[in-house]
């Protein structure tokens, strides 16, 4: 395994390749909490090209920002650092790393070649419409995950029509017929109203999830 630092937002982002290879690159996002495998999982050991896996913000061997400011977006932004520098990657997202999934074939849908949503860690995210938001201090810890990370992303808002906004945007921008898969059996509200979405796919499974994207 070799790892590549990658800037986004003064913050190094540790980009791990799993396999190298030849064509298309699967990018893995993981759960809330979590980190890059140190292998290849066996749920994708089919993909015939190089298997990456991306280290979000504050988690693994990515660095922390100081002070928290965790957010939905901000992760968006380390995939697609990942994806800038792949050219482009079919992705699949665990818990958190789903949500980050649809909202990058959203936001970058003729680079991104297909998303599978898996179940994981921070799937569930926040409410579904605004709240108030306490403000809280933690003590700085010097290894990852950050416990902002956990506070803020594991409370992030995700209202069912922000979500199917990227899914959509993913079906008007993307040649392929069925640009995100869902395989996730628990499914939150965000995630039941992607999974109604004309064009967006369903599978038992990571492994029959990434069949469609083998190509």
């Amino acid at each position: 395994m070799t790892v590549e630092m990658l800037i986004h937002n003064r913050v190094e982002l540790a980009l791990h390749t799993l396999r190298p290879g030849s064509g298309r690159p699967l990018l893995l996002l993981h759960g809330l909490g979590e980190q890059s495998p140190s292998d290849v999982p066996d749920a994708v050991a089919d993909w015939a090209g190089p298997v990456t896996a991306l280290d979000f913000t504050g988690h693994g061997a990515s660095t922390m920002p100081i002070g928290g400011g965790y957010t939905a977006e901000i992760l968006m932004g380390d995939a697609d650092a990942a994806i800038q520098h792949l050219g482009e990657a079919t992705v699949v997202g665990r818990g958190l790393g789903a949500y980050i999934a649809l909202l990058i074939a959203g936001a970058r849908a003729q680079r991104v070649r297909g998303a599978v949503l898996a179940d994981g860690p921070g799937l569930s995210g926040g409410p579904s419409v605004p709240t108030s938001q306490p403000v809280f201090s933690l003590d700085r810890v010097e290894t990852t995950p950050d416990p902002y990370a956990l506070a803020e992303l594991g409370r992030d808002l995700r209202p069912p029509d922000y979500a199917t906004a990227f899914s959509r945007l993913a079906l008007q921008d993307s040649d392929l017929d069925q640009p995100i898969t869902v395989v996730a059996r628990f499914r939150p509200a965000w995630l039941r109203a992607v999974a109604g979405e004309p064009g967006v796919g369903d599978a038992d499974s990571i492994r029959e999830g990434i069949r469609a994207y083998l190509d």
